[in-house]
């Protein structure tokens, strides 16, 4: 592999710990995840035949030979192992039931319909192991009249009111241009699952842990569900712009946008007087966020008039010096390969056997100053199966 952190998978926190993992797609995939990288021996149990949906949302791939994977699979499940079961089978079942008793934590995605058809169902998994932390993310949570419906991030950024806030103002409203509701559902989980195996070892209480795309994406909306609740009224969109602060959004220069950033009063002196209006900050319509806010028909079009009048260099070099929050807007490919993302060391390649490296975004933190290590590639489909006999040969030795 090819990685520069100095953290040994032997040394990471959640070592030890077997993570049964029947989740797909995205945010049961991103979950687990995020505990392989911090050291869980993550099993993906995935379809004998077809694999993860992931694995066939495409283009790009990397493709060599007959072997490929697309980008969208290879981006969610570095460290983990791959076994195939046919959970609608005897066979299937019986092995997953094994690997569910030799395991901390059983992770699905699931509907509670679905899960209880395939043996997956909270009674039915603590019934095989009452050490096991169970840990389901559902599209609409277990109780209520969408409690069976089917999940999928788009239908939760519209269902949540994430999307009616998204997009230009005068427009139709727009979904986030990641699965962001997904990902918010993946933290939630893995957060409850990390906190429930300290309890565990601490008390020998054993939780069950529940999060839905709707609920992460209901608690994810933080200060305009608080708008909304606080203030009695719908929130509209402000495109760019934010409902309570002002100048908080991107602007026109004369060659390229930038964002812009002003988070309080005496950040918003500084601002003013770099743009030549001194006066602002004495201005009773400017002088408060609160007036601010309360003027922004009025303010956002000057300041847009006068920001147009430069090169995005330029103010940003004027904007730095005055320390005022300010950047670039940025494409993906330039977000990646800037010199602060290198930095950071967040784009790694991992050794792959069909691909030779595969390129990742390192994990969203470090510890002790490192990055989480890469230690196993993405999966190929069923790379693991031998692990069956592993299990199994374990509980017969047990037995003996």
């Amino acid at each position: 592999m090819v990685t520069s952190s100095a953290l040994s998978p032997d040394a990471l926190p959640l070592r030890g710990i077997r993570v049964a993992d029947f989740s797909r797609v995205v945010s049961g995939p991103y979950c687990t995840m995020l505990l392989a990288d911090m050291g869980a021996d993550v099993i993906k149990v995935e379809h004998p035949e077809r694999g993860d949906d992931t694995r066939a949302w495409g283009p790009p791939y990397l493709q060599a030979g007959e072997a490929r994977e697309s980008a969208y699979f290879l981006s969610i499940n570095r460290n983990k192992r791959s076994l195939r079961l046919d959970l609608k089978s005897e066979q299937g079942q019986a092995l997953a039931q094994a690997l569910m008793r030799r395991s901390d934590v059983l992770v699905h995605n699931f509907t509670p319909k679905t899960s209880e058809r395939l043996g997956l169902s909270f009674e039915q998994v603590r019934a095989r192991n009452d050490q096991l932390i169970y840990a389901s993310i559902s599209g609409y949570g277990s109780a209520g009249p969408a409690a069976n419906k089917p999940g999928y991030d788009l239908l939760a950024q519209a269902v949540s009111g994430l999307m009616s806030i998204t997009g230009p103002a005068e427009g139709e409203p727009h979904k986030v241009g990641v699965a962001i509701v997904d990902v918010l559902a993946g933290l939630n989980a893995a957060y409850g699952i990390v906190n429930a195996l300290y309890e565990r070892a601490q008390t020998g209480q054993v939780r069950r842990v529940e999060t839905s795309l709707l609920e992460a994406g209901l608690a994810g909306l933080i200060n305009v569900a608080s708008n909304a609740l606080i203030g009695g009224t719908t929130p509209p969109r402000y495109g760019n712009a934010h409902p309570n602060i002002v100048p908080y959004q991107t602007f026109a220069t004369q060659d390229a946008p930038i964002a812009v950033a002003v988070g309080n009063d005496g950040q918003f002196a500084r601002f003013a007087n770099v743009l030549g209006q001194a006066d602002w900050s004495n201005d009773v319509r400017f002088a408060t966020n609160t007036a601010r806010v309360a003027h922004r028909e009025v303010l956002v079009p000057a300041i847009a008039e006068i920001l147009r009048q430069r090169t995005q260099q330029v103010w940003l070099e004027h904007l730095d010096a005055a320390n005022i929050p300010a950047a670039p807007v940025a494409t993906v490919d330039e977000a990646l390969n800037g010199p602060q993302a290198q930095a950071m060391n967040m784009v790694q390649h991992m050794a792959h056997p069909n691909f030779g490296t595969v390129p990742q975004v390192a994990a969203g933190f470090k510890l002790d100053g490192h990055t989480p290590p890469m230690y196993r590639h993405p999966p190929r489909l069923g790379e693991h199966d031998t692990l069956v006999q592993e299990l199994l040969a374990d509980e017969q030795e047990e037995r003996e």
